[in-house]
């Protein structure tokens, strides 16, 4: 019986409610292998950006003594993609996700 590839699912990581601007509507950062998007609910829908994983130039991350800092930049000279009050942890694996995509991609 032949197997076919199967694509990973994107992977959601939610900021802390404890952080600026993240009390009523957290910030998702959804990686998947095609794109990384940036989701902010509001009180009627939402507003989405995301950047294609080709396009990634390289991902920035600041940590304090609790929450880490993220910055998404695209090679497409678009504004990058920022996110704050995520875990130390959640930041590293979202930069550890697009690297392995990136690499999947171009093999």
């Amino acid at each position: 019986m032949a197997t076919t590839p199967t694509t990973p699912q994107p992977e959601t990581f939610t900021a802390s409610r404890w952080t600026k601007g993240n009390f009523l509507f957290p910030t998702q950062l959804v990686v998947s292998s095609q794109r990384v998007s940036r989701v902010k609910s509001r009180w009627f829908g939402n507003n989405e950006e995301s950047i294609a994983i080709s396009k990634v130039a390289s991902v920035h991350i600041s940590t304090g003594m609790v929450w880490a800092d993220i910055r998404i930049e695209s090679t497409g000279g678009t504004d990058p993609i920022t996110s704050h009050g995520h875990s130390k942890a959640d930041a590293q694996r979202i930069r550890d996700l697009i690297e392995s995509h990136q690499a999947a991609f171009r093999a």
